[in-house]
């Protein structure tokens, strides 16, 4: 156990880990000297807000990476998935668990047709997600006639996902965005899956050298 322990410290403080944080730390230096406002604690919720969510996505595109992969059409997903909800509530009625639930359902079909077409059909992922870029973004345009979408001012629960925020200093003080709790359990829960279970395992392996996965025993194009 405690060697266990010690070899998931060393991969948390690896030169790559290491290295990194120090250029974050002087990054934030810098701009702390450079800007007044930098500091300011609206400032740094906004920050921190923007990191979790574009940590969130970075979480999916790693594991897609980790295999060898590359997903361009992410922004687009996002753009589809992100007026669909409100549009879908405000423009057509649909109650919440459903039109969450078909969002995300929309979701999952979406990375399963491209797992298909790079694994059955043979395609790479760049031609399949340059495409799939395309096409989720038109028709999110399509849909929505080039018309920004919101929840107006009704469905209070679904915004608070994004706008709510966790008071640390009492009132006044720093509040942490309630994006950034999603971000870490998402992130606890990735790092659990890839260092703590098979199939982590068998991703970093097809990542490292496919062919062996392959002779292995490992069903590369399901993992995939």
């Amino acid at each position: 156990q405690s060697t266990r322990a010690l070899n998931t410290l060393r991969s948390f403080i690896s030169p790559k880990v290491v290295g990194i944080v120090c250029l974050l730390a002087v990054v934030c230096l810098y701009t702390a000297l450079a800007s007044d406002n930098f500091l300011k604690v609206g400032n740094l919720e906004n920050i921190v807000h923007r990191t979790a969510l574009f940590g969130i996505l970075s979480i999916g595109v790693a594991f897609v990476i980790i295999t060898g992969g590359i997903d361009l059409s992410i922004g687009s997903v996002v753009c589809l998935v992100g007026v669909l909800l409100p549009w879908l509530l405000v423009e057509h009625g649909w109650s919440v668990p459903l039109a969450v639930g078909f969002v995300l359902l929309l979701g999952v079909a979406i990375g399963l047709v491209h797992g298909l077409l790079v694994t059955k059909v043979g395609l790479q992922p760049f031609v399949v997600t340059l495409c799939g870029l395309l096409i989720y973004r038109g028709i999110a345009r399509g849909l929505t006639q080039d018309q920004s979408q919101g929840f107006g001012t009704g469905y209070k629960g679904l915004r608070s996902l994004a706008t709510s925020r966790l008071p640390i200093f009492g009132d006044g003080g720093f509040e942490l965005p309630a994006t950034t709790l999603a971000f870490l359990v998402i992130a606890v829960a990735a790092a659990i899956f890839l260092n703590r279970t098979v199939w982590g395992r068998y991703l970093l392996a097809l990542g490292r050298n496919e062919q062996a996965a392959r002779y292995s025993g490992i069903n590369t194009d399901r993992m995939k």
